[in-house]
């Protein structure tokens, strides 16, 4: 019996090393497209790899996938979070967690991760080769045939396709082939550009916000970069994720209101600043705030209200106060495109869900095809949710693939 494994990445690992452990007898075959095994889990949290997220809680677990949240609720059950802690602290790995909740090796170092696969591989005898593209994929006389782009041929029992998210919606045409349907596909986990804004010109001033969508419900709140080319960090990461397809659809011309003090509102901010205009009635505005705003950005925001850099805060007009509050707590930017955050380029979109069994990531229309990782439509926001779907869907469909009395035939 025979499983070709289509992708290198953290679930075509997970898959083939899950299988070939499972069943010995069981010949696995890894193809990879590219010349790199594991390029995203290498690159990931600045090349220390964020393994996975410290969330116990199914039900808290999901609610960071804006796309396929109920299909990971029942994959979950089959691998969580720390079945995968468990199983890399099996291998000689171990996890720490940082205050967010990101799980990294305690070596912070992702070739720790990337050494551990392919030790097992090696272990269990899993065949690698690299440069194979697929292009074509169907099933006859009972087996799977794969065409590639060089020519050649290879025949399966069962094939696990993860190949990772593509970008281009033709580029599933040879997944479309065996029935299935493709939700197009969207980058998610951007940055958002602003060409000619001043604000760029604090670039490296981080600080939490809470950013909103204008003229719609979608909200994040935590840290905020400025950036050379607008703005990035966590919560911008996570509105771009939960906003993929919304935000696609506007061209990536889009508003967004931040507040810089999201512990305020204005009637609180007011309050404040009537403190501060007692307390250092002497001292310029502009000089310091008590709002754990960055100098940097204070003084900006300052100039914005139309305060001059030695206005005192005892000569602050009532009209420049209000401007201010409201550029503090209501700054309205543009946003004109979009960036890929680093190289870790993800996507919403892929297989459509309802098309594949969670139980066990076997397609409902194609026996013996299953599917891992991001060709399916699931997508996490950042902080360790896409590894997490990696490596459960990675191993149930290892797990199911290694059972290969179902492919019996009978008495």
């Amino acid at each position: 019996m025979r499983l070709i494994v289509v992708g290198g990445g953290a679930a075509g690992f997970f898959c083939a090393v899950t299988a070939a452990r499972m069943n010995p007898d069981l010949q696995v075959l890894l193809v990879e497209r590219s010349a790199k095994l594991l390029s995203k889990v290498r690159i990931s949290g600045g090349g220390r790899c964020n393994v996975t997220h410290a969330c116990y809680s199914i039900p808290e677990m999901i609610r960071n996938y804006p796309r396929g949240m109920h299909f990971v609720k029942k994959a979950f059950h089959e691998f969580f979070t720390e079945d995968t802690v468990a199983w890399f602290r099996q291998r000689g790995v171990a996890l720490k967690t940082e205050k967010d909740g990101r799980m990294f090796p305690v070596s912070d170092q992702s070739a720790t991760i990337v050494d551990c696969l392919l030790r097992e591989a090696d272990r269990y005898k899993v065949s690698v080769r690299l440069n194979r593209d697929v292009r074509s994929l169907s099933r006859t006389g009972g087996r799977w045939v794969l065409g590639f782009a060089d020519g050649t041929i290879e025949e399966a029992d069962r094939v696990c396709v993860a190949c990772g998210g593509y970008p281009k919606a033709g580029m599933f045409d040879w997944l479309r082939d065996t029935g299935h349907t493709i939700q197009p596909p969207v980058p998610s986990l951007f940055t958002f550009n602003m060409p000619g804004n001043d604000l760029t010109t604090l670039m490296g001033i981080s600080t939490r916000a809470r950013v909103r969508i204008r003229g719609g419900r979608l909200e994040e709140e935590g840290p905020v970069l400025v950036t050379h080319w607008g703005l990035s960090g966590p919560a911008v990461l996570k509105l771009s994720a939960r906003g993929a397809r919304e935000l696609a659809a506007a061209g990536y011309r889009f508003g967004v209101v931040i507040s810089w003090c999201p512990g305020f509102n204005e009637e609180s901010l007011r309050q404040k600043f009537r403190q501060m205009r007692t307390e250092h009635s002497g001292q310029k505005t502009a000089g310091r705030n008590d709002l754990d705003i960055p100098q940097r950005l204070w003084e900006h925001l300052c100039c914005l209200s139309g305060i001059a850099e030695g206005l005192r805060w005892a000569d602050l007009s009532s009209a420049q106060l209000n401007q201010l509050i409201k550029n503090v707590l209501h700054m309205e930017l543009e946003v004109q495109g979009k960036t890929t955050f680093k190289e870790e380029f993800v996507t919403a979109g892929g297989i459509t869900l309802s098309e594949v069994n969670p139980a066990t990531m076997e397609s409902r229309l194609a026996k013996g095809l299953y599917f891992a990782g991001e060709i399916l439509d699931v997508d996490g926001i950042t902080g360790g949710f896409n590894f997490q779907h990696a490596w459960t869907s990675g191993w149930i469909a290892g797990k199911n693939c290694a059972d290969f009395l179902i492919f019996a035939p009978p008495n």
